[in-house]
């Protein structure tokens, strides 16, 4: 199959243009190169296309020539005989950056060889160099008598026919052709927006995709009368800071990134914290409670006494909806004056996860977006967060089905709302719910940790968690992790003990200070229509004196109908 494109593609170049000899120097010419990898033409066929005159260079591509290009989209300009090469972005209609650099093309440095081969009937010679660790092979031919290349690189060799990445993915000329009342670009317009070079980049960069900011350099501590703006919510003593938050309404399945900054602005510990969606779906959500009290949200009761407000989902109320579960680092911020020799600090702390299985409940809706560190701290945290989107095209199931089912963390800590002690008995969790069609294909996106932290406190010893559908065991497997130690680079210098060891070093149920746990993804097959149960068991270790184990645990079943 291989040697047939070639075939075909060395027909194709055959019969677009035979042998030619020197162009024309007051001419314009349009030079189209066919993009391939491994022997095959590249799939979006959006030819890269050259306008060469004496006084500059246009490297563009079909799809903008032809005004079909989708923004944000970005051309080359080589302005002649100075050699400076100006990048322009247009980001939107009227919105247009660019910069200028005079050195890029001036300082490119090539390996000569005296291999040769012939390409739309010119003898072109080979020169190498090597960018960002790629090598790149440029043939190129003198005989032409214009210089022009399909990107910045080899502009002053001569015209560039072939650019040839790692020996398999090309750039290959197929046609010259002269163009008639061609106007060049008017620089001195562009030189109006000029920027640097790194602000373009960024700029760029970030108009490939939706940025939504939810809360920048918001405070999470514990006070007696957290104060609330028009727009930052603050409840549970100011543990929980929500925000009602619009989504575009997309046609395309996007992927989806929650971002979030944390350092410390006065706690010094490693906490519990979540980012999550507060339903209002139902006659009853968590805003109500947080608006009011804990009293207002349903009651678990599993038999061993305590009650549980608000973990399960019922017929007028659905749980809180976990995007993303982090532990904070032991004081970063805070406490990056305490040292030691040839350890540095992190200023804050980075966490990003993936949530695109999530966007369609919230595609073209408003809805309340919050963040919750458990602490009891006057000083507390600061966190910045931003949901991100991507088109990138993910395949899009006809009908999705994204059910919440539960979440023990108990969010409302600071309010009054129940440790997650349930499974201190053989029921352990359990939530019933109806399905109005069947689900294909149905999966749980289940997110667990262990806590009690003392020497036999949950968050240091191995427990299974075992997921039961009606009534039968479907997955079990022990949480555990092993490579918290290497997030001690963020925080060096506190937490040390006498044995060389960190507080972070230690493996725990799940969750390491300064990461994201992530979700375990278990398949529960094909569900039939009606109704159907769904169980967590955990041996939860017992109390000992005044401390006790606790597994916060949210489930979100996802289908297709």
């Amino acid at each position: 199959m291989k040697q047939l494109y070639i075939l075909i593609f060395s027909i194709f170049i055959s019969f677009n243009l035979q042998a030619q000899g020197v162009l024309k120097k007051n001419a314009v010419y349009k030079i189209v190169y066919f993009r391939s990898a491994d022997g095959k033409p590249k799939e979006d066929r959006n030819s890269t296309v050259v306008v060469a005159s004496a006084s500059q260079n246009l490297i563009s591509n079909a799809a903008i020539l032809g005004h079909k290009a989708k923004y944000p989209y970005e051309q080359s300009i080589v302005a002649k005989p100075a050699q400076i090469l100006f990048q322009v972005a247009d980001l939107g209609i009227d919105k247009q950056i660019a910069t200028a650099d005079s050195l890029a093309i001036g300082k490119q440095t090539f390996e000569f060889s005296n291999e040769s081969k012939v390409i739309l009937g010119y003898t072109c010679k080979k020169a190498t160099t090597v960018v960002n660790s790629n090598r790149i092979d440029l043939w190129y031919t003198t005989d032409a008598g214009i210089k022009a290349a399909p990107t910045s690189l080899g502009q002053n060799l001569g015209l560039v026919l072939e650019q040839v990445r790692n020996g398999n993915s090309f750039v290959t000329a197929t046609k010259i052709e002269e163009v008639k009342n061609s106007k060049p670009i008017d620089l001195q317009k562009i030189s109006a927006k000029l920027t640097d070079g790194l602000t373009y980049k960024d700029l760029l960069w970030k108009s490939r995709f939706t940025t939504l900011s939810v809360f920048n350099n918001e405070t999470i501590n514990f006070i007696d009368k957290p104060q609330s703006n028009d727009s930052v919510f603050r409840f549970a003593g100011g543990t929980v800071i929500a925000r009602k938050v619009k989504f575009p309404e997309l046609q395309s399945n996007p992927n989806v990134f929650v971002d979030l900054t944390e350092q410390s602005n006065g706690d010094a510990y490693d906490r519990t914290g979540s980012v999550f969606i507060i339903p209002t779906d139902k006659q009853i959500s968590l805003m109500d409670a947080l608006k009011n009290s804990v009293k207002d949200l349903p009651v678990y009761d599993n038999g061993n006494g305590k009650k549980y407000q608000g973990v399960v989902a019922t017929a007028n109320y659905n749980p809180v909806i976990e995007l993303m579960r982090f532990f904070t680092p032991f004081g970063v911020g805070k406490y990056n004056t305490l040292k030691l020799k040839d350890k540095n600090w992190a200023e804050k702390v980075y966490y990003r996860q993936d949530v695109s299985e999530l966007f369609p409940l919230v595609n073209g809706k408003e809805a309340w977006i919050a963040v919750f560190i458990g602490n009891y701290d006057k000083g507390g945290h600061k966190v910045s967060l931003n949901i991100t989107l991507h088109n990138d095209g993910r395949q899009k199931e006809a009908k999705e089905v994204i059910l919440p089912l539960f979440n023990s963390t108990n969010v409302m800590e600071m309010a009054g709302q129940e440790y997650a002690t349930m499974f201190s008995s053989d029921k352990g969790l359990e939530v019933s719910f109806t399905l109005a069609k069947n689900l294909k294909d149905a999966k749980l996106r289940y997110i667990t940790t262990g806590h009690g932290g003392w020497g036999n406190g949950d968050e240091f010893v191995p427990r299974k968690n075992t997921i039961w559908l009606d009534e039968k065991e479907t997955f079990a497997f022990i949480p555990w992790r092993q490579d918290c130690g290497s997030y001690r680079l963020s925080n060096p210098a506190s937490g040390n003990f006498e044995s060389g060891l960190s507080s972070s070093d230690l493996s725990r149920s799940n969750w390491c200070p300064g990461t994201v746990t992530n979700p375990e993804w278990i398949s529960l097959g094909d569900l039939k229509a009606g109704p159907h149960t769904i169980k967590v068991t955990i041996p939860m270790g017992k109390p000992e004196g005044s401390s006790s184990s606790a597994w916060n645990v949210s489930g979100v079943l996802l289908g297709v109908e």
